[in-house]
C-alpha cells in the first residue's frame, strides 16, 4: 500500500516509545477468558486452565523474510500474524493471544506503523486472537518484527512431530507452491520496474499466487475439520520451509522413512501454468518452495475412509521403515531419494 505523499506526516520521535505503544494499541479488544489483563501493564496477565499451554515465536526482518518494495505493510502485520498461529495449529492447538515487538528506522512514520498494525489487528479480529503486548525500539535500518503466539490444547489433542508410524498415510491440506511462484512474480515485476518505472505490471493471471505470498492464511479449520472426521494426527508440522523439509523433520523426529507420490501433490491450475512459462518444475517448486502454511500430517492408514475424497486434504505417500529411506515416487514409478532444498534463514546469499 504507497503512503500518499501529499499527505503530512507523523515523525515517530513526537510520541515517544510509550506515546507510540499507547496509540498503536488503544483499540485494543479482547475476546479470551484466558486474558486477564492484556497491554497496558508490566506485563500480560493470563488465567490457568487444565490445558496445556503452547507457545511459539518468530523473527521478520526486512530484507531477509520481506521486501517492502512489494510487500505493503498492512499485508505485512497480517502475514506476521498468520506465520505464528500456524505453528499454534501445527500442535492441534487453539491459538488465543499474541505479543507484538518491533524496532524500525527513523524513515518510517507514524501512519506507516499504524498500516502495518492495521494487518495486525485484522488478522486479530478474523482469528479471534487478543493482542496482550509487546515491544518497540529504534532500528540502525529497517525494519523488525518478532511476534509470541500463545494458544492452549488438551493433552490428548496435542499433536507432536514425533508420533509418525510405518504405513501411516501422509496427508497435506490445500495446496502447495503458490507462495513461492508469488514470490518469483513479484521479484520479475520489482525488475522491470527498476528498469522502466513507468510500466505498470498486469498481474491479472496471477492473483492467486500474490495473494498466497503476500496474505496467507493459517489452516485453522483443519483442526475442527479432523475432529469432525474423528481423525486424530500422528505427526502433524505446517509447511513454511517447502513440503521436503517438512516430511523430513518429521520422518528424523519420527525415526521412520517416507514415500511421497508425485502425481498425489496437490497444484493449483495457476501453478501449473506459470510453471510452464518460467521453465519451472511444478514437482520442485512444491517441495522446495515454502510459505505455503498448509499443515502436513500423518494418520494411521485405518482412518483413510473417513478422509479420502475431501476437498481440502490430499493423500500423497505414506510411511515406511527406516532404512527404506526418504523417496519421491515419480510420475513414471522412479524413485528418487528427496532432499531438503527449502528456505534456510541461515544460509549465505
Amino acid at each position: 500500500m504507497l503512503e500518499d505523499k501529499n499527505q503530512a506526516k507523523t515523525p515517530l520521535s513526537e510520541l515517544g516509545e510509550f506515546g507510540l505503544i499507547e496509540h498503536i494499541t488503544k483499540h485494543t479488544k479482547l475476546s479470551h477468558e484466558s486474558t486477564i489483563k492484556g497491554v497496558g501493564d508490566d506485563s500480560a496477565v493470563l488465567g490457568s486452565s487444565e490445558k496445556q499451554t503452547l507457545i511459539t515465536t518468530d523473527l521478520m526482518v526486512e530484507g531477509i523474510h520481506f521486501d517492502l518494495s512489494y510487500m505493503p505493510l498492512k499485508h505485512l502485520g497480517y502475514k506476521s500474524v498468520m506465520v505464528n498461529l500456524s505453528d499454534l495449529y501445527a500442535m492441534n492447538g487453539k491459538a488465543e493471544q499474541i505479543t507484538v515487538s518491533l524496532a524500525v528506522s527513523n524513515r518510517f512514520t507514524l501512519e506507516a506503523i499504524e498500516e502495518l498494525y492495521a494487518g495486525i489487528r485484522l488478522a486479530c479480529e478474523t482469528y479471534k486472537i487478543d493482542l496482550i503486548g509487546g515491544d518497540t525500539s529504534s532500528s540502525a535500518k529497517g525494519i523488525l518484527i518478532s511476534i509470541t503466539a500463545i494458544g492452549k490444547v488438551s493433552e490428548e489433542d496435542v499433536v507432536y512431530r514425533n508420533g509418525a508410524k510405518e504405513t501411516d498415510l501422509i496427508v497435506v491440506s490445500g495446496d502447495l507452491g503458490a507462495a513461492y511462484l508469488g514470490l518469483q512474480v513479484l521479484e520479475r515485476e520489482k525488475q522491470v520496474f527498476k528498469v522502466n518505472p513507468k510500466n505498470q505490471p498486469d498481474l491479472d493471471n496471477y492473483t492467486y499466487l500474490i495473494e498466497r505470498q503476500l496474505k496467507p492464511e493459517a489452516r485453522k479449520d483443519i483442526r475442527s475439520l479432523l475432529k469432525e472426521l474423528n481423525v486424530k494426527p500422528t505427526a502433524m508440522i505446517d509447511i513454511s520451509d517447502g513440503l521436503s523439509s517438512e516430511i523430513m523433520h518429521i520422518c528424523s523426529k519420527s525415526n521412520v522413512g517416507c514415500k511421497i507420490y508425485e502425481d498425489k501433490i496437490p497444484l493449483d491450475p495457476q501453478v501449473i501454468s506459470t510453471c510452464e512459462e518460467f521453465d519451472l518444475d511444478s514437482t520442485m517448486v512444491a517441495l522446495s518452495g515454502g510459505e505455503d502454511y498448509e499443515l502436513l500430517f500423518t494418520v494411521p492408514v485405518a482412518d483413510f475412509e473417513k478422509i479420502k475424497g475431501n476437498p481440502h486434504l490430499s493423500v500423497i505417500g505414506h510411511i515406511t521403515e527406516k532404512l527404506a529411506g526418504l523417496n519421491l515416487v515419480t510420475r513414471a514409478g522412479q524413485e528418487l531419494e528427496l532432499k531438503a532444498q527449502g528456505w534456510n534463514s541461515l544460509a549465505n546469499d
